[in-house]
């Protein structure tokens, strides 16, 4: 079996990809709104929904810009569920209502009970800036807080400025359940959008309005700030932007692109490989026979990838908020070896992934539904597999889906 170490080492490798001269090819909204478009804020009281990513090319938090700059009034702030300049565990966690040290400013946090802000938690802001790094996958909660926000915003006669940053996992890729009716406006599956968007954040929010997305049929007024230079076969590392680890256990793109799959074992009694090198690129259990479940997943022929047996033990690190599962102990696993991400089915992977599992250690897999159904957005992958259904019949079921979704959104594309 394969060890921990040569993650590791292609993790570094992965961080150091990018443009040669570490030229930025891609302008990103934040860095035009106020050369280009401060005319939508001047004189005006603004909230902002940000977290660490929210900062310009020169690494200015663009909190620090607004409030220091004299022809706007900062009014509150909007954080994830870490901190708005911070997402590692080691940092205080925001409570629902502090005080931002550095602007002196209420920061609220939409990570918690309250994912939609209040009336009295915008006070007398006049327009919303929207200013978040996602990861191009539903379940990342930062889309579905868009949603919440755009419908706050509404109900409230705010205007939303949504900043545009890149897809890291590209904009041509689409592919996943389309979230269900009856799981809509949940912290994991706002819209009616597959698990892999291929959208930016800025597409979205146009998306959200044009198709009546928003609950009550309230919608803002809304800008967005496009990118410059963005194209849609890109991924992250095309784009010559830093890296900031979108959240604490996605440490590089290759973490991203395996999340996108691997996210599932996080409803499981299993090892997502939190607290390893190599966070979502690694799963397994004590229990788990990675020789047999790989047998299977090759069967399926997948393209761009190879599934290699490891052992590795999960340990808790400085910055994970609490023991990750299984920690301390020995899992048999597999590495999830991302070869050819163009040819890489991320999403069908993770799927394919539960499915063998299941077929080996069924009596042994405990099963969060709760969290499952949050990652889904919908029922039919528990039943699907329960009822002893091949990844095939899974993949197959969403076609339709996505098929609907690839024609509508084609109205919202600001990228070529």
């Amino acid at each position: 079996m394969r060890r921990v170490g040569i993650c590791l080492f292609l993790a570094v490798l992965s961080m150091a990809c990018g443009t040669a001269d570490g030229d930025h090819i891609v302008t990103c909204g934040a860095d035009r709104l106020f050369p280009e478009y401060f005319h939508l804020i001047e004189g005006k009281r603004v909230a902002l929904v940000a977290n660490h990513s929210g900062v310009l090319a020169d690494g200015t938090h663009l909190a620090d810009a607004l409030h220091q700059h004299p022809g706007v009034t900062l009014e509150v702030l909007f954080g994830m569920e870490f901190n708005v300049r911070s997402n590692d565990y080691s940092i205080k966690r925001d409570d629902e209502k502090t005080i931002d040290p550095e602007t002196g400013v209420i920061k609220y946090s939409l990570y918690g009970e309250t994912h939609k802000p209040t009336k009295e938690m915008l006070g007398n802001a006049e327009v919303v800036i929207f200013d978040i790094q996602e990861v191009g996958l539903r379940f990342y909660e930062h889309v579905n807080i868009l949603g919440f926000v755009m419908e706050a915003a509404g109900e409230h006669g705010l205007e939303v400025i949504v900043l545009d940053r890149p897809n890291p996992l590209n904009g041509v890729a689409v592919d996943g359940f389309v979230t269900d009716d009856d799981h809509r406006y949940t912290f994991g599956a706002y819209a009616k959008i597959p698990v892999r968007h291929g959208m930016t954040m800025g597409e979205l929010a146009r998306m959200y309005i044009g198709e009546g997305f928003l609950r009550d049929g309230v919608a803002p007024v809304l800008h967005v700030i496009d990118m410059k230079g963005w194209k849609r076969n890109m991924w992250f590392d095309d784009t010559g932007l830093d890296w900031r680890k979108p959240s604490p256990n996605l440490l590089t793109l290759n973490s991203v692109i395996a999340y996108g799959g691997t996210c599932l074992f996080e409803g499981l009694n299993v090892s997502e490989g939190r607290g390893t090198d190599c966070p979502f690129e690694y799963i397994g259990a004590p229990w788990l026979d990675s020789h047999q479940v790989i047998r299977l997943l090759s069967e399926l022929d997948f393209k761009g990838v190879d599934f290699e047996a490891v052992t590795f033990v999960p340990e808790q690190k400085s910055h994970l908020g609490r023991p990750p599962e299984l920690h301390g102990e020995t899992c048999n696993g597999i590495f999830v070896h991302v070869k050819d991400r163009s040819q890489y089915a991320l999403y069908r992977a993770g799927i394919a992934l539960l499915w063998a599992i299941h077929e080996v250690h069924g009596d042994q897999l405990v099963w969060n539904e709760a969290v499952i159904k949050r990652l889904t957005g919908t029922d039919r992958l528990i039943e699907m597999i329960r009822a002893g259904k091949r990844p095939e019949a899974i993949f197959e079921s969403w076609v339709g889906e996505v098929t609907t979704f690839v024609n509508s959104r084609g109205a919202y594309l600001a990228y070529q």
